[in-house]
């Protein structure tokens, strides 16, 4: 929420369990949390190499459908050599081989990928959970888990919708829920995706456990002609997060919430004091005076990364989520909101130094909280080889990479109003957050038509930036205008929920914002200004042709679209999606 929102100093925890989760007998403050974050001396662990699954394998030179099994497990991690190993939840294809993040599930466009999603998870949460938002019960006890493949274009039935939950040996199952094996179809163009659990009311307690991992569709055939860095030492994922931990080793959440009376365990934003990249604090990587490709993911339940590098090093973007970029663009910053990705190349033979930090400055809540420190102002750092690499760096950067038309309002069938609304109680803390005023459980009120293109004005009545995430379709960001009177505007739609009526143009005439270049493309995660109007284009075909998905998009249980801050979705910032031929 506003930057005068954060959590209290004193961060009282209660001896007994809230639904599960570790209990403890000594309340903890934040200067405790930040102590032990502390204590963890910078760049001593290097940055793991994710392992990676491929969703085809090849018969006789050909690539044929591949069909993986992988499970989610409790296990121990160690994210530092300093701090005693953690309880986590894990994907992977065993416990033993489970990791922090998942596998990179690699897959080829054209060649579907199916995926048995199994829950071995125990019959409680390592984490508190609060009953008193719209949330997965099983009747039998367990853990709730849903695979949602972020930035996908498949069927409803295997979107991961926050109904679909099950637990172990699937022994319960929400409404949603309809199969164990996903097929991934794997049409769209190449791009960079992201899986992770989505179970209703759990996503940020699951999400902060781990069950995060990367999903990349590659494309050769439109890919190679680019010839960008390639391989597994020059073309790495970077997925990176925050946390909290105890001195035990154990991950903080808060277990009280800013209103106990209404929500015992809800708060409005986690922020953690440790940053994360690829399962480890702080760590560096080896590198060589040459090109290398990051795709850089943003798994964090609510921090915002403003990246840059030290020493004068530039990063060129490649593209945004799942999406190339018509041009590649040169930019010093990369604002990510959670859930955004960047494909980055950054070229190290020009470094005058033999080290690069990999810095942050979003403060935090994004865009007027707290102003980042020592501790999560720097992320991870590069250190550069003296001399030339023993690789030849052939990768040139080509100056274009796809050929997307500009965006345009035209042939847009329907506009719409989204509004999102924050809700306070009398000591100014909030207790939940809508869009249009209504619940997640609400009936379905946004019914596009397959195959259209729409243009959604998003009013952003909260303090926050909030990043938007659309399932299925892909959108992108065509004007940012401040709404002027803000106050006057804001109690007439909390009075009347109805933009038209509250007479919304005369009030969106404040200052236009830019819209940065690298993020001109079809994206599946846009930043909504707080006490703006954006105006995005939403499409519902595919985006490389311009032509209707090849497959039923009206079957139950339907989409989402929503916050992806994980903790004003799981409290009802999200709504259903139902597409119609």
């Amino acid at each position: 929420m506003g930057a005068f929102r954060l959590l209290p100093v004193l961060l009282v925890l209660l001896t007994m369990r809230i639904c599960g989760g570790a209990a403890t007998s000594s309340p903890v403050t934040e200067a405790t949390l930040r102590e032990v974050a502390a204590s963890l001396q910078m760049y001593v662990d290097k940055l793991p190499q994710i392992p990676k699954l491929f969703g085809y394998s090849m018969q006789n030179g050909l690539a044929e459908p591949g069909n993986l099994t992988i499970g989610m497990f409790e296990k121990k991690w160690k994210f530092h050599p300093d701090l005693p190993p953690t309880t986590v939840f894990a994907y992977g294809t065993s416990a033993k081989e489970a990791t922090i993040p998942g596998p990179v599930i690699e897959a080829l466009r054209g060649v579907s990928t199916s995926v048995t999603w199994e829950n071995h998870l125990p019959q409680k949460h390592i984490f508190s959970w609060d009953p008193t938002i719209t949330t997965a019960i099983p009747k039998s006890g367990g853990v709730p888990t849903v695979v949602h493949l972020h930035g996908g274009v498949h069927p409803p039935q295997i979107d991961g919708n926050p109904l679909a939950w099950f637990t172990s040996s699937f022994r319960d199952t929400g409404s949603g829920w309809t199969q164990a094996t996903y097929t991934y179809l794997n049409i769209q163009p190449a791009g960079d995706l992201w899986y992770h659990d989505h179970a209703l009311g759990l996503t940020r307690v699951n999400l902060l456990a781990g069950l995060i991992g990367p999903y990349v569709i590659s494309d050769p055939k439109s890919e190679d002609p680019l010839n960008l860095p390639s391989g597994s030492e020059f073309d790495r994922h970077l997925m990176i997060m925050d946390r909290s931990f105890f001195k035990n080793g154990s991950i903080y959440i808060n277990s009280t919430g800013d209103n106990p009376s209404i929500h015992p365990q809800w708060q409005p934003e986690y922020f953690g004091d440790a940053i994360i990249v690829n399962g480890k604090a702080w760590p560096y990587l080896k590198v060589q005076r040459r090109k290398y490709r990051f795709r850089i993911i943003n798994a964090s339940n609510a921090r915002y990364f403003n990246f840059s590098l030290s020493n004068g090093l530039v990063f060129v973007q490649l593209g945004s989520d799942s999406s190339y970029l018509n041009s590649p663009v040169r930019t010093h910053n990369i604002l990510l909101a959670p859930a955004e990705i960047a494909d980055v190349v950054i070229d190290f033979s020009s470094s005058k130094t033999n080290e690069s930090v990999l810095a942050n400055s979003a403060p935090y809540p994004y865009p007027t909280g707290t102003a980042v420190d020592q501790l999560i102002g720097n992320v991870m750092k590069f250190i550069i080889a003296s001399g030339n690499p023993s690789c030849p760096d052939n990768p040139k950067i080509p100056s274009r990479l796809v050929n997307y038309p500009a965006v345009t309002t035209k042939g847009a069938v329907k506009a719409r109003y989204i509004v999102l609304y924050e809700y306070d109680s009398a000591t100014g803390n909030p207790t939940h957050l809508f869009i249009n005023g209504k619940s997640f459980l609400e009936p379905v009120t946004e019914i596009p038509r397959s195959g259209t293109t729409e243009v959604w004005k998003v009013i952003n009545l909260t303090p926050d930036n909030h990043p938007l995430h659309i399932h299925l379709a892909t959108f992108q960001a065509i004007k940012v205008q401040e709404l002027v009177n803000l106050t006057t505007f804001t109690d007439c739609m909390t009075a009347k929920n109805d933009a038209i009526a509250c007479n919304v143009t005369a009030y969106a005439t404040g200052q236009l914002l830019k819209i940065p270049s690298y993020e001109k493309t079809w994206k599946n995660v846009v930043k909504m200004e707080p006490g703006y109007q954006t105006t995005v284009v939403v499409t519902f075909n595919m985006v490389d042709t311009n032509t209707p998905y090849p497959f039923n998009v009206t079957a139950a249980p339907g989409y989402l679209y929503h916050c992806h801050i994980l903790d004003h979705e799981d409290n009802e910032m999200m709504r259903p999606l139902k597409l119609v031929l």
